[in-house]
């Protein structure tokens, strides 16, 4: 028995110390299955406590709390599985019973020093298991000033978009906003920004899922949201002008969809990677219609009719629209138009217009 022991302690030992580097170290999208089972679990409780106080806001408040309780839950479970693998790894290849073993295993891992002993053939894992505790603790310290850059380079740009999309953003209130104030010319700058945005999110969050659970600091503000809002804005700017739309709109939507299915691929959410154009998406056509006919209200000038501009919108949002909806539902992100259902009941919620402070005449 005492083999099966150290062989079960060495595979936990293994197993943990594989989990810590494909989420903390290794520089690639690697799916985690901790990082995964804790979201899923924190999600869902969370989701429950929130349930009876009503609908969106509630949720928000409550969801606020995900991030760090899945960093406090990733150090709780990797510490507790190393103390357990080291618990076997003693008992195992030596005389001592498991409230000895589990009692130097502690005072090893945490550094204590209370439970010192005279085993000489012990004293490799009891420095092995020195060196482990403060390096764990050491990783993810390290690991949150990473975090919360990206977060901070995510956070500017969706703050920024409040102005011009609104608040939540949608991707024709963004066009419809430009169009009143004409500001058209600055689309292109902003198709740019966003460009550059998604390449940083698809790397940082499909590197660091834990990412896809920070929340922005207001409740009606998600770069998930954000995103869609500039791929609709510029897939619209593409189906009606396209002989006027900068090619900025392409690239923004290139760099937004392949973002979106490199977090897909590393939270192993299917996808299709090579959509028919022609195959038919959940936005309706009279959806699109309405928003097309309060876009060219506010001034925009179309080249086509909303009918001829159908299936070229639809051909561009084939590309990301399954993946967009899902992301939003799994960071429970504001539920904003066009961006999909959500696991919580919820309307969609149109941008905020803020009051005319004009100065009378």
């Amino acid at each position: 028995m005492r083999w099966i022991y150290s062989l079960a302690g060495a595979v936990l030992l293994v197993t943990t110390v594989a989990s810590i580097l494909r989420t903390l170290v290794v520089p690639r999208g690697l799916y985690s299955a901790l990082v995964n089972r804790l979201w899923r679990i924190l999600r869902a409780t969370l989701r429950l406590a929130a349930a009876p106080f009503g609908g969106y806001a509630a949720q928000d408040r409550a969801q606020t709390w995900l991030a760090p309780l899945i960093l406090v839950g990733m150090l709780g479970t990797w510490l507790t599985c190393m103390l357990l693998a080291y618990t076997l790894l003693l008992h195992g290849s030596s005389e001592l019973d498991w409230s000895v073993s589990f009692r130097e295993a502690g005072s090893s891992l945490f550094t204590l020093g209370f439970a010192s002993g005279e085993r000489l053939h012990l004293s490799a894992l009891d420095f092995l298991a020195a060196a482990t505790g403060p390096l764990i603790i050491a990783l993810l310290i390290g690991y949150l000033p990473t975090l919360y850059g990206a977060y901070n380079r995510r956070e500017v740009e969706v703050t920024l978009l409040q102005s011009r999309a609104g608040e939540p953003a949608w991707g024709p209130e963004l066009l419809a906003r430009q169009s009143l104030v004409s500001t058209e010319r600055a689309l292109p700058e902003l198709y740019r920004d966003w460009e550059r945005l998604a390449a940083d999110i698809g790397e940082g969050h499909s590197n660091y899922p834990v990412l896809l659970s920070f929340r922005s600091p207001r409740p009606y503000r998600s770069w998930v949201v954000g995103l869609l809002a500039v791929m609709d804005a510029a897939a619209i700017q593409l189906a009606l002008t396209p002989r006027s739309a900068p090619p900025e709109a392409r690239l923004v939507l290139r760099a937004g969809f392949t973002a979106m299915r490199d977090i897909a691929r590393t939270m192993r959410v299917p996808f299709d990677p090579d959509p028919d154009p022609d195959e038919p998406i959940r936005l309706t056509f009279e959806e699109f219609d309405a928003a097309v006919a309060m876009v060219v209200a506010s001034g925009f000038q179309k080249e086509r009719t909303p009918e001829e501009a159908w299936p070229h919108f639809r051909g561009w949002r084939v590309n990301y629209e399954a993946i967009g909806y899902e992301l939003a539902r799994r960071c429970d992100a504001v539920p904003s138009l066009w961006t999909g259902p959500r696991d919580f009941p919820a309307v969609p919620i149109p941008p905020l217009r803020p009051p005319d402070r004009r100065p009378k005449s």
